[in-house]
This record gives structure tokens, sequence and C-alpha cells, in this order.
């Protein structure tokens, strides 16, 4: 209750459109889709499938540019993240999107190996 004694009011069809877009399937792995996995539609040969529903369509649309991260889509919507990674799985599911891992994180260089190079240059030119 707020002060003023209202009922705080959800609103359903907010709820109810969530679950709509996302055909009540679940959100995908972190390991399947994180939000730094990148995305892009997959080439299609001329032609773009006529059975996704306008959502699809959209991130399709913004995907077709090239490689974005699953976060960058999702900013590009007014839909919920999870909203977005759970439709942007199935189109990678569907064949419609390509999904490409984030790189790895490089690993350290070892600094004795470092420290060899730099006397080593010093060495060579003083």
């Amino acid at each position: 209750m707020r002060a003023g004694g209202e009922d705080l009011e959800f609103e359903p069809a907010d709820l109810v459109r969530a679950y709509v877009i996302t055909k009540g399937r679940e959100l995908p792995d972190e390991q399947q889709l994180s939000l730094i996995t990148l995305v892009t539609a997959a080439p299609q040969e001329g032609r773009r499938p006529t059975r996704l529903t306008p959502e699809e369509q959209r991130l399709l649309d913004i995907c077709s540019a090239g490689y974005l991260s699953v976060a960058e889509v999702a900013g590009h919507t007014r839909l919920p993240l999870g909203v977005v990674r759970i439709v942007l799985a199935a189109l990678a599911e569907g064949g419609h999107l390509m999904t490409r891992p984030p790189v790895p994180r490089a690993r350290n260089a070892d600094k004795d190996l470092l420290e060899e190079v730099l006397n080593g240059l010093h060495r060579k030119f003083g």
C-alpha cells in the first residue's frame, strides 16, 4: 500500500507480453549466450523467413548490420534483457543467427621473459 491508501497495481499486459514474446521458453545457459556473446544474422540467400514474430524480425534486422554483443542488441530494443536473450537463442537454434563466443582473455606475459628481452635490447642498442 502507498501512503495515501492506494494499492500498487501491476500491469498484467506487460507480464503476459514478455511470456508471449518468449513463447514460454527459459533463459539460455550463460555459456550458450552470455551478455558479451557476439551475434549476427546468418546469410539467408536473399530472402528472410516469413514465419517469425515481429520481435524476431526486429532483432534480425538489428543483427544484420554485423556482429553485436547480446547486450548491445538489447540496448537497441525496449525489451528486457532476459527476453532478448531468449529470443536470440531461439533464432540461433533456428539457424537464423550465427553466434561467436567472446574472445578469451589473454594470459599475462611472463615477467622474467620480458625482463630478458628488455635486457637483450639494452645490450644490443645501448
